[in-house]
């Protein structure tokens, strides 16, 4: 295996600061939906709306799991960074795949999340539909 540098891990930055954009992007829907779905329900409760917000809880529980995950693999890529600069490279080596490791975690939750919002919309679509 070829040796870890420096720029290594740094070319991760990139990509994991736009993947945290995006779940932060995310995130600030769902808290708007949320507060919508909120008066709607003190208006008028109803079971329809409980779903919604019960499936927007379980959206922002992965989400926030996504979010914890990405900023954690972060983290471990400047402490790899550092441990590469005090030339410990084993240890470098061992905390950036587990920041690997925790990237791919969140990804995967983030494809988790993306299939219940669909599935979300198209119960949306389901019931438009029923009303042709």
């Amino acid at each position: 295996m070829e040796q870890l540098t420096l720029t290594t891990p740094a070319l991760l930055f990139s990509a994991i600061s736009l993947i945290m954009l995006a779940y932060t992007n995310r995130f600030l829907a769902y808290a708007q939906v949320v507060r919508n779905l909120h008066s709607h329900f003190k208006e008028d409760p109803n079971m329809l709306l409980l779903g919604q917000i019960n499936n927007l809880r379980k959206r922002l529980n992965l989400t926030r799991w996504m979010q914890i995950l990405g900023i954690t693999s972060l983290l471990l890529c400047v402490l790899c960074m550092f441990l590469v600069y005090v030339a410990w490279q084993t240890w470098a080596e061992a905390i950036f795949g587990i920041a690997l490791l925790l990237l791919i975690a969140s990804l995967a939750l983030s494809i988790r999340e993306i299939q219940i919002s669909v599935r979300a919309l198209d119960l949306h679509l389901s019931d438009m539909e029923g009303l042709k």
